[in-house]
Protein backbone atom coordinates (compact mmCIF):
# COMPACT_ATOMS: atom_id res chain seq x y z
CA UNK A 1 0.00 0.00 0.00
CA UNK A 2 1.03 3.56 -0.71
CA UNK A 3 -0.70 7.02 -0.09
CA UNK A 4 -0.44 10.24 1.39
CA UNK A 5 -2.82 12.46 3.33
CA UNK A 6 -3.14 16.22 2.73
CA UNK A 7 -4.57 19.04 4.59
CA UNK A 8 -4.03 22.20 6.11
CA UNK A 9 -2.08 22.58 9.55
CA UNK A 10 -5.37 22.90 11.27
CA UNK A 11 -9.05 22.45 10.59
CA UNK A 12 -11.88 24.33 13.05
CA UNK A 13 -15.54 23.55 11.68
CA UNK A 14 -18.55 24.68 14.25
CA UNK A 15 -20.56 27.87 14.94
CA UNK A 16 -19.19 30.40 16.40
CA UNK A 17 -15.52 29.62 15.29
CA UNK A 18 -15.30 32.59 13.56
CA UNK A 19 -14.32 34.55 16.58
CA UNK A 20 -10.11 32.82 16.32
CA UNK A 21 -9.77 34.45 13.38
CA UNK A 22 -7.94 37.41 14.14
CA UNK A 23 -5.67 35.48 16.61
CA UNK A 24 -4.95 32.74 14.29
CA UNK A 25 -4.20 35.95 11.54
CA UNK A 26 -1.93 37.47 14.11
CA UNK A 27 0.11 34.80 15.13
CA UNK A 28 1.12 33.92 11.55
CA UNK A 29 2.36 37.22 10.43
CA UNK A 30 2.24 40.80 10.89
CA UNK A 31 1.24 42.77 7.30
CA UNK A 32 -2.25 40.69 6.28
CA UNK A 33 -3.63 41.15 3.13
CA UNK A 34 -7.40 40.47 3.41
CA UNK A 35 -8.87 38.90 -0.15
CA UNK A 36 -12.70 39.19 -0.41
CA UNK A 37 -15.47 40.73 -2.83
CA UNK A 38 -17.50 43.70 -2.34
CA UNK A 39 -20.83 42.04 -1.75
CA UNK A 40 -19.52 40.15 1.08
CA UNK A 41 -17.46 42.90 2.61
CA UNK A 42 -21.08 44.75 2.99
CA UNK A 43 -21.72 41.80 5.18
CA UNK A 44 -22.00 42.33 8.63
CA UNK A 45 -20.52 38.99 9.56
CA UNK A 46 -17.50 39.64 7.53
CA UNK A 47 -17.06 43.73 7.99
CA UNK A 48 -16.70 42.64 11.50
CA UNK A 49 -14.13 40.09 10.68
CA UNK A 50 -12.14 42.21 9.29
CA UNK A 51 -12.23 44.81 11.80
CA UNK A 52 -11.39 42.18 14.32
CA UNK A 53 -8.52 41.75 12.40
CA UNK A 54 -7.84 45.04 12.42
CA UNK A 55 -7.45 45.67 15.89
CA UNK A 56 -4.85 42.82 16.20
CA UNK A 57 -2.85 42.94 13.20
CA UNK A 58 -0.46 45.58 13.14
CA UNK A 59 -0.91 46.34 9.01
CA UNK A 60 -4.40 45.07 6.99
CA UNK A 61 -5.12 45.98 3.48
CA UNK A 62 -8.06 44.34 1.83
CA UNK A 63 -8.30 43.84 -1.89
CA UNK A 64 -12.28 43.58 -2.35
CA UNK A 65 -12.71 43.26 -6.13
CA UNK A 66 -12.32 39.38 -6.51
CA UNK A 67 -14.81 38.41 -9.40
CA UNK A 68 -16.30 34.92 -10.17
CA UNK A 69 -13.76 32.24 -11.73
CA UNK A 70 -10.11 34.05 -10.79
CA UNK A 71 -9.85 35.89 -14.10
CA UNK A 72 -5.98 36.68 -14.53
CA UNK A 73 -6.38 40.43 -14.46
CA UNK A 74 -7.69 39.80 -10.80
CA UNK A 75 -4.41 38.21 -9.77
CA UNK A 76 -2.30 40.89 -11.40
CA UNK A 77 -4.45 43.46 -9.27
CA UNK A 78 -4.19 41.28 -5.92
CA UNK A 79 -0.78 40.28 -6.21
CA UNK A 80 0.25 44.51 -6.71
CA UNK A 81 -2.01 44.82 -2.95
CA UNK A 82 0.04 42.39 -1.41
CA UNK A 83 3.03 44.19 -2.70
CA UNK A 84 2.01 47.28 -1.66
CA UNK A 85 2.02 46.36 2.13
CA UNK A 86 4.54 44.00 1.91
CA UNK A 87 2.07 41.47 3.44
CA UNK A 88 3.53 38.47 5.46
CA UNK A 89 0.28 36.61 5.42
CA UNK A 90 -2.95 36.45 3.60
CA UNK A 91 -6.49 35.94 5.43
CA UNK A 92 -9.13 34.71 2.69
CA UNK A 93 -13.20 35.29 3.31
CA UNK A 94 -15.20 34.04 0.60
CA UNK A 95 -16.39 31.28 -1.63
CA UNK A 96 -13.91 28.84 -3.53
CA UNK A 97 -13.13 32.03 -5.91
CA UNK A 98 -11.70 33.84 -3.19
CA UNK A 99 -10.08 31.52 -1.80
CA UNK A 100 -8.44 29.93 -5.26
CA UNK A 101 -7.44 33.76 -5.78
CA UNK A 102 -5.45 33.63 -2.66
CA UNK A 103 -3.80 30.56 -3.08
CA UNK A 104 -2.06 31.76 -6.24
CA UNK A 105 -1.37 35.34 -4.66
CA UNK A 106 0.47 33.10 -2.00
CA UNK A 107 2.67 31.61 -4.85
CA UNK A 108 3.34 34.66 -7.12
CA UNK A 109 4.31 36.90 -3.33
CA UNK A 110 6.65 33.80 -2.74
CA UNK A 111 8.39 32.20 -5.92
CA UNK A 112 7.23 35.47 -8.48
CA UNK A 113 6.41 35.26 -12.07
CA UNK A 114 2.89 34.95 -13.37
CA UNK A 115 0.25 32.24 -12.92
CA UNK A 116 1.20 30.44 -16.30
CA UNK A 117 4.17 29.42 -15.33
CA UNK A 118 2.15 26.94 -12.54
CA UNK A 119 -0.32 25.58 -14.56
CA UNK A 120 -0.78 21.90 -13.99
CA UNK A 121 0.54 19.50 -11.23
CA UNK A 122 3.45 20.09 -8.96
CA UNK A 123 4.62 23.06 -10.34
CA UNK A 124 4.93 25.32 -7.73
CA UNK A 125 8.22 24.99 -6.33
CA UNK A 126 8.01 25.26 -2.27
CA UNK A 127 6.05 26.63 0.21
CA UNK A 128 4.19 30.09 0.09
CA UNK A 129 3.17 33.02 2.75
CA UNK A 130 0.66 31.81 5.12
CA UNK A 131 -2.67 31.12 4.34
CA UNK A 132 -5.83 31.19 6.24
CA UNK A 133 -8.74 30.39 4.66
CA UNK A 134 -12.41 31.03 5.61
CA UNK A 135 -15.79 29.59 3.87
CA UNK A 136 -18.79 31.57 3.68
CA UNK A 137 -20.23 29.08 1.31
CA UNK A 138 -20.53 25.63 1.34
CA UNK A 139 -19.09 23.66 -1.83
CA UNK A 140 -15.83 24.07 -2.97
CA UNK A 141 -13.94 22.67 -0.42
CA UNK A 142 -10.89 24.96 -1.41
CA UNK A 143 -10.42 25.95 1.90
CA UNK A 144 -8.98 22.52 2.27
CA UNK A 145 -7.53 21.43 -1.08
CA UNK A 146 -4.07 21.66 -3.42
CA UNK A 147 -6.05 23.02 -6.30
CA UNK A 148 -6.68 26.78 -7.39
CA UNK A 149 -8.86 26.96 -10.41
CA UNK A 150 -8.17 30.39 -12.78
CA UNK A 151 -9.79 31.74 -15.89
CA UNK A 152 -6.88 32.32 -18.50
CA UNK A 153 -8.56 34.66 -21.52
CA UNK A 154 -6.14 33.05 -24.02
CA UNK A 155 -7.38 29.82 -22.97
CA UNK A 156 -10.95 28.30 -24.09
CA UNK A 157 -11.02 26.24 -20.60
CA UNK A 158 -10.17 26.52 -17.45
CA UNK A 159 -6.81 26.33 -15.92
CA UNK A 160 -5.93 24.17 -12.54
CA UNK A 161 -2.52 24.69 -10.73
CA UNK A 162 -2.22 21.79 -8.34
CA UNK A 163 0.14 21.45 -5.82
CA UNK A 164 0.64 20.11 -2.19
CA UNK A 165 2.25 24.11 -1.27
CA UNK A 166 -1.46 25.56 -1.91
CA UNK A 167 -3.60 24.03 0.58
CA UNK A 168 -4.21 26.99 3.22
CA UNK A 169 -2.68 26.33 6.39
CA UNK A 170 -5.39 26.81 8.36
CA UNK A 171 -9.11 26.32 7.58
CA UNK A 172 -11.77 28.37 10.29
CA UNK A 173 -15.22 26.71 8.50
CA UNK A 174 -18.31 28.47 10.69
CA UNK A 175 -21.74 27.44 9.06
CA UNK A 176 -23.11 30.79 10.81
CA UNK A 177 -21.29 33.02 7.99
CA UNK A 178 -23.10 31.03 5.42
CA UNK A 179 -26.90 32.00 6.62
CA UNK A 180 -26.60 34.61 4.36
CA UNK A 181 -25.38 32.80 1.15
CA UNK A 182 -28.53 33.09 -1.11
CA UNK A 183 -30.64 29.84 -2.12
CA UNK A 184 -29.32 29.99 -5.66
CA UNK A 185 -25.69 30.02 -4.17
CA UNK A 186 -26.46 27.49 -2.01
CA UNK A 187 -27.64 24.90 -4.45
CA UNK A 188 -24.49 25.56 -6.77
CA UNK A 189 -22.16 25.44 -4.14
CA UNK A 190 -23.84 22.10 -2.57
CA UNK A 191 -24.63 20.16 -5.34
CA UNK A 192 -20.95 21.25 -6.39
CA UNK A 193 -19.90 19.74 -2.54
CA UNK A 194 -21.81 16.81 -3.70
CA UNK A 195 -20.12 15.84 -6.81
CA UNK A 196 -16.83 16.26 -4.83
CA UNK A 197 -18.07 13.51 -2.92
CA UNK A 198 -19.70 11.29 -5.19
CA UNK A 199 -16.61 11.53 -7.72
CA UNK A 200 -14.09 10.95 -5.50
CA UNK A 201 -16.19 7.71 -4.44
CA UNK A 202 -16.81 6.64 -7.69
CA UNK A 203 -12.80 7.63 -8.89
CA UNK A 204 -10.77 5.30 -10.54
CA UNK A 205 -8.42 3.37 -8.26
CA UNK A 206 -4.67 3.66 -9.59
CA UNK A 207 -1.63 1.73 -8.54
CA UNK A 208 1.08 3.87 -7.56
CA UNK A 209 4.81 4.05 -7.43
CA UNK A 210 7.27 5.32 -4.70
CA UNK A 211 7.33 9.20 -6.27
CA UNK A 212 3.91 9.18 -7.63
CA UNK A 213 2.52 11.00 -3.83
CA UNK A 214 5.20 14.21 -4.62
CA UNK A 215 4.70 13.93 -8.48
CA UNK A 216 1.08 14.04 -8.55
CA UNK A 217 -1.58 15.51 -6.56
CA UNK A 218 -4.86 13.72 -7.67
CA UNK A 219 -4.19 9.92 -6.98
CA UNK A 220 -7.60 7.96 -7.26
CA UNK A 221 -10.18 6.80 -5.17
CA UNK A 222 -8.49 4.60 -1.73
CA UNK A 223 -10.11 3.71 1.55
CA UNK A 224 -9.84 7.25 3.69
CA UNK A 225 -11.28 8.93 0.43
CA UNK A 226 -13.89 6.27 0.63
CA UNK A 227 -14.80 6.87 4.44
CA UNK A 228 -14.75 10.52 3.89
CA UNK A 229 -16.71 10.85 0.77
CA UNK A 230 -19.21 8.71 2.04
CA UNK A 231 -20.14 10.90 5.06
CA UNK A 232 -20.04 13.67 3.17
CA UNK A 233 -23.03 12.11 0.78
CA UNK A 234 -24.88 11.10 3.40
CA UNK A 235 -24.99 14.89 4.97
CA UNK A 236 -25.51 16.93 2.06
CA UNK A 237 -28.01 14.24 0.78
CA UNK A 238 -29.97 15.06 4.30
CA UNK A 239 -29.33 18.38 3.88
CA UNK A 240 -29.25 20.13 0.62
CA UNK A 241 -33.11 20.73 -0.50
CA UNK A 242 -33.69 21.86 3.09
CA UNK A 243 -30.58 24.70 3.19
CA UNK A 244 -32.14 25.89 -0.34
CA UNK A 245 -35.75 26.08 0.55
CA UNK A 246 -34.36 27.24 4.06
CA UNK A 247 -31.52 29.60 4.80
CA UNK A 248 -31.82 29.72 8.21
CA UNK A 249 -32.34 25.75 9.04
CA UNK A 250 -29.48 26.20 10.96
CA UNK A 251 -29.05 22.48 10.92
CA UNK A 252 -29.27 22.22 7.23
CA UNK A 253 -25.83 24.56 7.29
CA UNK A 254 -24.17 22.60 9.72
CA UNK A 255 -24.85 19.62 7.60
CA UNK A 256 -23.71 21.35 4.56
CA UNK A 257 -20.47 23.16 6.17
CA UNK A 258 -19.31 19.22 7.63
CA UNK A 259 -20.34 17.78 4.72
CA UNK A 260 -18.22 20.64 2.43
CA UNK A 261 -15.21 20.04 4.63
CA UNK A 262 -15.65 16.10 4.18
CA UNK A 263 -15.78 16.35 0.57
CA UNK A 264 -12.54 18.39 -0.07
CA UNK A 265 -10.68 16.33 2.20
CA UNK A 266 -11.83 13.06 -0.19
CA UNK A 267 -11.57 14.61 -3.80
CA UNK A 268 -7.85 16.36 -2.58
CA UNK A 269 -6.44 12.64 -3.00
CA UNK A 270 -9.03 10.87 -4.83
CA UNK A 271 -8.94 13.79 -7.33
CA UNK A 272 -12.29 14.93 -9.06
CA UNK A 273 -13.22 12.99 -12.91
CA UNK A 274 -15.57 13.59 -15.84
CA UNK A 275 -17.88 15.63 -14.73
CA UNK A 276 -15.37 18.62 -13.76
CA UNK A 277 -13.25 17.73 -16.65
CA UNK A 278 -16.02 18.17 -19.16
CA UNK A 279 -17.30 21.61 -17.30
CA UNK A 280 -13.92 23.44 -17.83
CA UNK A 281 -15.05 24.03 -21.66
CA UNK A 282 -18.69 24.19 -21.58
CA UNK A 283 -17.97 26.84 -18.57
CA UNK A 284 -15.57 29.00 -20.32
CA UNK A 285 -17.94 28.90 -23.15
CA UNK A 286 -21.84 29.40 -21.35
CA UNK A 287 -20.69 31.93 -18.22
CA UNK A 288 -22.64 29.91 -16.27
CA UNK A 289 -21.34 28.53 -12.90
CA UNK A 290 -19.30 26.15 -11.72
CA UNK A 291 -21.39 23.75 -9.84
CA UNK A 292 -24.54 24.06 -12.17
CA UNK A 293 -22.38 23.27 -14.85
CA UNK A 294 -20.63 19.86 -12.35
CA UNK A 295 -24.01 19.06 -11.32
CA UNK A 296 -26.05 19.18 -14.48
CA UNK A 297 -23.22 16.63 -15.68
CA UNK A 298 -22.59 14.59 -13.09
CA UNK A 299 -25.69 11.20 -13.56
CA UNK A 300 -24.64 11.41 -17.25
CA UNK A 301 -21.30 10.56 -16.54
CA UNK A 302 -22.30 8.48 -14.28
CA UNK A 303 -24.91 6.05 -15.83
CA UNK A 304 -21.66 6.00 -18.48
CA UNK A 305 -19.64 4.38 -16.12
CA UNK A 306 -22.51 2.47 -14.33
CA UNK A 307 -20.96 -1.02 -15.95
CA UNK A 308 -17.63 -0.08 -14.04
CA UNK A 309 -19.05 1.35 -10.45
CA UNK A 310 -22.24 0.22 -10.48
CA UNK A 311 -21.96 -1.23 -7.17
CA UNK A 312 -20.73 1.63 -5.51
CA UNK A 313 -23.49 4.02 -6.97
CA UNK A 314 -26.20 0.92 -5.22
CA UNK A 315 -23.89 1.86 -1.76
CA UNK A 316 -24.32 5.60 -2.27
CA UNK A 317 -28.40 5.00 -2.99
CA UNK A 318 -28.33 3.50 0.95
CA UNK A 319 -25.98 6.24 2.24
CA UNK A 320 -28.36 9.23 1.21
CA UNK A 321 -30.96 7.14 3.04
CA UNK A 322 -33.34 5.77 -0.15
CA UNK A 323 -35.09 2.78 0.43
CA UNK A 324 -33.07 -0.11 -1.46
CA UNK A 325 -32.88 -3.11 1.24
CA UNK A 326 -33.69 -5.60 -0.93
CA UNK A 327 -32.55 -4.37 -4.55
CA UNK A 328 -30.17 -6.11 -6.22
CA UNK A 329 -27.21 -3.52 -7.18
CA UNK A 330 -28.24 -2.76 -10.21
CA UNK A 331 -31.50 -1.72 -9.32
CA UNK A 332 -30.13 0.26 -6.47
CA UNK A 333 -27.52 2.11 -8.99
CA UNK A 334 -31.24 3.11 -11.16
CA UNK A 335 -32.66 4.23 -7.76
CA UNK A 336 -30.00 6.55 -6.91
CA UNK A 337 -29.42 7.99 -10.26
CA UNK A 338 -33.53 8.37 -10.67
CA UNK A 339 -33.07 10.25 -7.51
CA UNK A 340 -30.30 12.03 -8.20
CA UNK A 341 -32.04 13.41 -11.09
CA UNK A 342 -34.60 15.08 -8.83
CA UNK A 343 -32.39 16.20 -6.58
CA UNK A 344 -31.16 18.59 -9.34
CA UNK A 345 -34.41 19.57 -10.31
CA UNK A 346 -35.76 20.25 -6.55
CA UNK A 347 -32.92 22.71 -6.31
CA UNK A 348 -32.65 24.54 -9.73
CA UNK A 349 -30.34 22.74 -11.48
CA UNK A 350 -31.23 22.65 -15.59
CA UNK A 351 -31.57 19.23 -16.96
CA UNK A 352 -30.08 19.60 -19.98
CA UNK A 353 -26.81 21.28 -21.75
CA UNK A 354 -29.28 22.96 -24.27
CA UNK A 355 -30.99 24.75 -21.20
CA UNK A 356 -28.02 26.64 -20.72
CA UNK A 357 -27.39 27.32 -24.54
CA UNK A 358 -24.72 24.67 -25.64
CA UNK A 359 -24.46 24.38 -29.05
CA UNK A 360 -25.15 20.61 -30.00
CA UNK A 361 -22.46 21.49 -32.73
CA UNK A 362 -19.82 22.32 -30.30
CA UNK A 363 -19.84 18.87 -28.24
CA UNK A 364 -16.81 16.98 -29.83
CA UNK A 365 -14.30 20.26 -29.63
CA UNK A 366 -15.52 20.54 -26.09
CA UNK A 367 -15.02 16.64 -25.60
CA UNK A 368 -11.66 17.16 -27.28
CA UNK A 369 -10.44 19.78 -24.85
CA UNK A 370 -11.68 17.89 -21.70
CA UNK A 371 -9.98 14.97 -22.76
CA UNK A 372 -6.49 17.23 -22.49
CA UNK A 373 -7.62 17.44 -18.95
CA UNK A 374 -5.41 14.42 -17.87
CA UNK A 375 -5.28 15.32 -13.94
CA UNK A 376 -9.14 14.71 -13.82
CA UNK A 377 -10.40 12.69 -17.02
CA UNK A 378 -7.48 10.03 -15.62
CA UNK A 379 -9.93 9.66 -12.44
CA UNK A 380 -13.02 8.89 -14.39
CA UNK A 381 -13.81 4.98 -14.02
CA UNK A 382 -14.97 4.50 -16.96
CA UNK A 383 -13.97 5.29 -21.05
CA UNK A 384 -12.30 8.63 -21.44
CA UNK A 385 -11.70 8.51 -25.24
CA UNK A 386 -13.20 11.83 -27.19
CA UNK A 387 -15.95 9.40 -28.50
CA UNK A 388 -17.00 8.37 -25.07
CA UNK A 389 -16.72 11.78 -23.32
CA UNK A 390 -18.98 13.14 -26.62
CA UNK A 391 -21.57 10.63 -25.63
CA UNK A 392 -21.64 11.80 -22.34
CA UNK A 393 -22.04 15.18 -23.56
CA UNK A 394 -25.04 14.27 -26.19
CA UNK A 395 -26.92 12.67 -23.20
CA UNK A 396 -26.61 15.90 -21.60
CA UNK A 397 -27.39 17.83 -24.37
CA UNK A 398 -30.94 15.78 -25.16
CA UNK A 399 -31.70 14.38 -21.73
CA UNK A 400 -31.67 11.07 -22.78
CA UNK A 401 -30.44 8.89 -20.30
CA UNK A 402 -30.56 6.04 -22.28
Amino acid sequence: MLETVRGPRQLIVGEGVAQNIPRVVAENGSRVLVVTDRTLLGQPGVAAIVAAVRERVEVVEVFSDANPDVPLADVDQAVAAAAAVDADVILAVGGGTVIDLAKIVGVIRCHGGTPRDFYGEARVPGPTIPLVAVPTTSGTGSELTPVSVLTDPDRALKVGVSSVHIVPDFAIVDPELTYTCPATVTAHSGIDAFCHAVESYTARPRPHGPRDPVEQVFLGRNQVTDHYALLAAERIARSLRRAVRDGGDTDARADMSYGSVLAGLAFSHAGNAAPHALQYPIGAATHTPHGLGVGLLLPYALDAARDAVGDRLATLAGVCGLDVTDAAPAEAAEVFLSWLHGLLADIGIPATLADIGVARADLPRFAELASGVTRLIQNHPGPTDTASLTAILEAAWTGDRS
